[in-house]
């Protein structure tokens, strides 16, 4: 799917996405990424929901989000929260949702100008 035709590339946008990639700024991504509005797109060493580990997201910490966008593949799944403990301990929250869902989620809380950080599992 096409999210936009065009980008600035100022900020990191999502700007399309299928089942096995992910455009950010129309840069083509076709593994797990951790990305927010400012930052550089990083990689993300994951490739399987049940790889997830603790250390994965604590990986986030040094971006201080206000709020992570986890996308966790295909469908709905919730990370246990022994996996999100350093965020929650950091008052950084954790909303699940699936790949698509998490990628439109970003793009709208990125257009309001929030600290969010996106953590989108393409799994292989």
């Amino acid at each position: 799917m096409k999210l936009h035709q065009d980008s600035s590339g100022a900020l990191n946008t999502v700007t399309g996405y299928g089942p096995d990639y992910v455009e950010v700024n129309l840069e083509r991504h076709t593994g797990s990424i951790i990305m927010m509005p400012e930052s550089p797109v990083t990689p993300w060493p994951v490739q399987a929901f049940d790889a997830l580990t603790p250390e994965l997201f604590e990986m986030l910490l040094p971006l201080n989000p206000e709020v992570v966008v986890f996308g966790s593949g295909e469908r709905l799944r919730f990370p246990h929260p022994r996996l999100t403990a350093a965020l929650a301990a950091r008052r950084i929250g954790v909303e699940a949702m699936d790949f698509k869902a998490a990628c439109r989620t970003y793009n709208i809380l990125m257009a309001e100008g929030r600290r969010v950080a996106a953590a989108l599992l393409l799994e292989r």
